[in-house]
């Protein structure tokens, strides 16, 4: 079996379904999909890894961090909504960068931010502030959010390689904090386990043994257990981050993680999602 071919082919049909698609309610445009998590966990990057996956070439639209930075504070400061095309069509779906959950002291400010951002609330552009939470009356407030200025489905970043470090642990209370305030509105989580390469050596050398390393599914299992997400919306992925081409193997990762975000914020939104 020519496994280069194979790859290949399920890249494409990902592709070709993603962009068939179409979506639950003709009253929205654009499904939205907010991405959180850690600081320098690859948010960004996996913004730029799924339009470099649809354009067939590596693109930067989201600014991303160095990896080598270590900053303590996040990077993306503002609300930032990026759409993705594939060829010269632009596709119904819009994935919106937010702050970066910062390994310090447990606030309610950033949980609080990233959930009214979910609910359609925060306008793009908002810069977020590290003393306050944006709050009604502001004139990045929205009173009256439609259904297209609402998420659908919020993705956590998780750093694969640093994810049982002791720090993490108000990463995970401000993670599982914004979980119940948005499952109880049923809008789905999924997972993103960024830096898989990093984390096992045999997913470096192999990036086709990613679902047969015993330590990439332990850190799964980790994941699963500490935030809430279950097993099958956990999607272990490579980003693009120095490479110059795009790549099958990773471009498949992506693409099926991507798939199952697009269909779970679709599924949300054929289910009533007005009562939001």
């Amino acid at each position: 079996i020519n496994l280069s071919l194979v790859f290949c082919r399920q890249k494409e049909a990902l592709k070709s379904r993603l962009e068939r698609f179409t979506l639950s309610n003709p009253d929205v445009t654009n499904i939205k999909i907010l991405v959180a998590g850690q600081i320098g966990a690859g948010k960004s990057s996996f913004i730029n890894s799924v339009i470099c996956a649809f354009q067939g070439e590596i693109v930067c639209v989201a600014i991303a961090e160095t990896l080598e930075s270590g900053a303590s504070h996040s990077f993306t400061r503002r609300l930032k909504a990026h759409h993705i095309r594939s060829a010269d069509a632009e596709l119904p779906f819009e994935i919106c960068d937010i702050i970066g959950l910062e390994p310090a002291n447990i606030s309610e400010r950033e949980p609080d931010d990233i959930v009214k951002a979910i609910y359609g609330h925060v306008k793009e552009g908002y810069k977020f502030s590290e003393e306050k939470t944006l709050a009604s009356g502001d004139e990045h407030y929205n009173e009256t959010p439609s259904l297209s200025d609402q998420a659908f489905c919020l993705v956590y970043v998780i750093d694969a390689n640093t994810f049982n470090l002791c720090k993490d642990e108000i990463i995970v209370q401000k993670l599982r904090k914004i979980r119940q305030k948005i499952s109880e509105n049923g809008i789905p989580q999924v997972i993103v386990m960024t830096k898989v390469d990093k984390a096992c050596p045999l997913v470096e050398n192999d990036l086709r043994k990613i679902y047969t390393s015993k330590r990439i599914k332990e850190i799964m299992e980790l994941c699963s257990a500490k935030v809430g997400v279950p097993m099958n919306h956990i999607f272990p992925v490579k980003n693009y981050h120095n490479e110059i081409d795009t790549d099958d193997d990773v471009d498949v990762l992506i693409l099926k993680a991507f798939d199952q975000i697009v269909r779970s914020a679709n599924a949300r939104l054929s289910n009533g999602a007005s009562n939001l």
